[in-house]
């Protein structure tokens, strides 16, 4: 028998224990040890803070923190600091609109998770509590920020702000960042920011996708107008993966900087020195696996270190090369480029990559050419491509010697003279080692293996998942759908990402209802049917390119015909409001008929604010349209955003079209991204452009083009090819075209090429 004292005051335990479970709103079985006080809200977290000494630690309760803004800061030490912890590690959320500002002393925090939401203030993370209170010997660990963006793509805000002395930034993973704005930033514009010593390392930065504009570097240490005093900031161990924001993944902006053994996977940029002098980059990888844009290491300035890098399979040309020495402005103001003085690069392995510039950027303002500059000991080795070098201007301020390069390597002429001299052809042996290359004859050449690299499973978190960032179609279930109304509505309606709706029947499949397209979708004509389907509709829009909306379309015949009797209709619509999340629209063996019902009838309608990856169009006809079929020109205002990065268009027809085929605009002067691209062949254009309402009365319009590939064409009875060329260099060209009683191709710039060019 239960002595009745002893009972109650077990029963009282018991009740207690529930108490704080049902707090804390976890199961008791999966409720862990707390050490350190446990905070459930805001004020329980302010009062914990206020009252904080060194050596203490404060937890945040299980659970998702809606709008809450941390301030954590105190005094801790370099034995005791001041810990600000989760309770479970990947069970903690921080959403809504949350931040954390850091200030104090020896203040250390880890485990928090950023996402479903934004920041209301200019940064996620920030190493200071307020102007006054920064950072110094804090350290921020185990955190993530994730795809923790506003609704606007040009909003701008960053998601890490590091300020003060001695602070390092460790095995945190971001991963997502779609807006404006620096993923992290170290800042540097007090005497107490300078000279700082932090560590940024051990971090994965993933999927960062094309912006489409200037604003999308994934790390910058410094500003231009800060730019010649000293960081010391060292950045190593990182893993870089699909970081693509824009030309400058890392953008170092100040002096004495040092990146070191940091992995960068596939990224569609280059860690660049752009102001600031005394850097060091070593012991770096480079793997771009031929995936197109792909960049390396950019030289400007003085006294810069680049040493025992290894880059393979690099595609990118001009400042997205290899390994690009820019020229400099003379007397550069701050913000420009400073000439490439004392530099060295030494000992780099270099193999499969595209393109080696010298003296880029060469024009009537960037004339100051490198010097007091050495390029020794490398190895360039390259069998598929010959012409490897790119000399823009005088290079006899760059010192070659040691160097060795492949065989079929040619050398252009400088000056009258080759580059020949400071190389020696080789063939050269390989040994290969966890998938990075070393010659057999200079061992010495390329970076040191003895340490661990960075990759995917030894950055970032351990407890957290890396996703799949990629949009890729047809990896989800397949819908059949027969024909009938609205089935098509209904079958988007209920699909996921990566599903395939697949049309079994030949004939009419009327919508009814515009089709919202809120995630990667695939629409099809099933194999093997004696006829293709056809889609009517009557709505504004077939299909609505949702925020995460991509979409494919093959075999499939598109009419107008059921259209109500309204100007502006179009098949597909980006949506009418900003869209954080780039799309890709894949069209296959379709044809599009009869857009005509009234004036400017567009295939595709998109929206200012809106971003493609890519438009890709193969084996598809249209016929009788009587507005635009790809108009991708709303950002206009000339500050080099652009609506679209990449545009491929092979083996097509268009004949009657009242606008223009193809509208592609990017104006201003800026040079951190490198799009519009275009690819253009085996197409035939029919009658184009003769509509009062097409504004450029041509064919083809392209203002602000980087690079356009255009072969195997046929012009008949059409409008004009327009040409603005702006921005750097962008490579035109035109080959085996036939323009037939058509009018000519017309530019500002006689600066592209035209081969076989045959008019009639």
């Amino acid at each position: 028998m239960i002595h009745k004292t002893t009972y109650i005051f077990t029963l009282l335990i018991l009740l207690a224990a529930c108490t704080v479970t049902q707090n804390v709103d976890v199961p008791v079985t999966n409720t862990p040890v707390i050490e350190g006080k446990l905070v459930k809200n805001i004020d329980e977290f302010k009062a914990a803070v206020k009252a904080a000494q060194a050596g203490d630690k404060i937890v945040l309760a299980n659970g998702i923190w809606t709008d809450t803004e941390l301030k954590f800061y105190g005094k801790g030490t370099a034995e005791k600091p001041i810990t600000l912890t989760v309770q479970e590690k990947g069970k903690v959320f921080l959403e809504g609109q949350s931040n954390i500002r850091i200030g104090g002393e020896y203040m250390h925090v880890e485990g928090l998770v950023f996402r479903n939401g934004h920041t209301p203030s200019g940064s996620v993370i920030a190493f200071r509590k307020d102007k006054e209170m920064l950072c110094n010997n804090c350290r921020v660990t185990e955190c993530v920020i994730e795809d923790y963006n506003p609704s606007e793509r040009f909003d701008s805000d960053y998601w890490v702000e590091i300020y003060g002395k001695n602070n390092r930034f460790d095995h945190n993973y971001l991963v997502g960042k779609r807006n404006r704005g620096v993923t992290l930033a170290v800042r540097i514009k007090t005497e107490a920011s300078r000279e700082n010593n932090h560590r940024i390392d051990h971090n994965y930065f993933g999927y960062r996708p094309i912006l489409g504009s200037n604003g999308g570097e994934t790390l910058r240490i410094g500003t231009s107008h800060y730019s010649l005093s000293n960081s010391n900031t060292v950045v190593e161990d990182n893993y870089f993966e699909h970081c693509n924001g824009e030309l400058e993944i890392i953008s170092s902006k100040s002096c004495q900087n040092t990146f070191r053994n940091n992995t960068f996977y596939e990224c569609q940029g280059t860690l660049t020195m752009r102001h600031g002098n005394e850097t060091l980059v070593e012991n770096n990888y480079f793997f771009a696996n031929r995936k197109a844009n792909t960049g390396g290491i950019r030289i400007i300035n003085e006294s810069q270190t680049v040493r025992n890098n290894y880059l393979q399979g690099i595609t990118g040309y001009r400042f997205r090369g290899a390994l690009v020495v820019m020229n400099g402005v003379p007397n550069s103001p701050l913000n420009r480029y400073f000439q490439v003085k004392n530099s060295e690069a030494s000992n780099n392995l270099i193999i499969d990559c595209d393109h080696v510039q010298l003296c880029a950027g060469s024009d009537e303002e960037r004339s100051a050419t490198p010097i007091d500059t050495k390029m020794t000991n490398n190895i360039f080795y390259n069998t598929k491509k010959d012409d490897v070098f790119t000399v823009y201007d005088d290079i006899s301020g760059i010192e070659f010697a040691g160097n060795v390069v492949s065989s079929n390597i040619a050398f252009p002429e400088n000056k009258g003279k080759t580059l020949e001299k400071g190389f020696a052809t080789q063939e050269i042996k390989f040994i290969e080692k966890d998938g990075v290359k070393r010659a057999k004859s200079h061992p010495n050449i390329g970076p040191d293996q003895s340490k661990p690299r960075p990759g995917r499973d030894n950055t970032g978190v351990s407890w957290y998942p890396k996703k799949d960032y990629q949009i890729r179609f047809g990896t989800g279930k397949i819908i059949e759908v027969p024909r009938g109304e609205n089935t098509i509505f209904e079958a988007v309606k209920n699909s996921a990402p990566g599903d395939i709706i697949r049309l079994t029947e030949s004939g009419n499949y009327f919508e009814g209802k515009a089709i919202t397209i809120p995630h990667t979708i695939t629409i099809e004509a099933a194999p093997g049917l004696a006829e293709r389907p056809e889609i009517t509709f009557e709505r504004t829009s077939l299909f609505n390119l949702e925020n995460g909306g991509s979409l494919t379309l093959e075999g499939i015949n598109f009419s107008g015909r059921d259209c109500d009797d309204y100007s502006g209709n179009s098949v597909i619509c980006t949506s009418r409001y900003s869209m954080i999340n780039n799309y890709k629209l894949m069209i296959r063996n379709c044809d599009f008929n009869d857009l005509d019902v009234n004036h400017s009838f567009n295939v595709l309608r998109v929206y200012k604010n809106t971003f493609a990856d890519s438009i890709l169009v193969d084996n598809c006809n249209f016929n009788n349209i009587t507005g635009h079929v790809f108009n991708l020109d709303k950002e206009i205002d000339d500050r080099g955003i652009y609506n679209v990065e990449n545009v491929v268009i092979t083996n097509s027809t268009f004949k009657d079209i009242g606008g223009v085929v193809l509208s592609l605009y990017r104006g201003g002067r800026d040079e951190s991204t490198f799009g519009p691209i275009l690819d253009l062949h085996n197409t035939t254009f029919d009658n184009i452009g003769h509509d009062k309402r097409n504004q450029y009365q041509a064919t083809m319009n392209l203002h602000g083009v980087q690079l356009a590939d255009m072969h195997d064409l046929e012009f008949k009875d059409s409008k004009k090819i327009n040409l603005h060329l702006i921005v750097g260099e962008p490579i035109i060209k035109f080959k085996d075209v036939v323009l037939k009683n058509n009018e000519d191709i017309t530019s500002n710039d006689d600066a592209f090429q035209q081969v076989n060019v045959t008019r009639k």
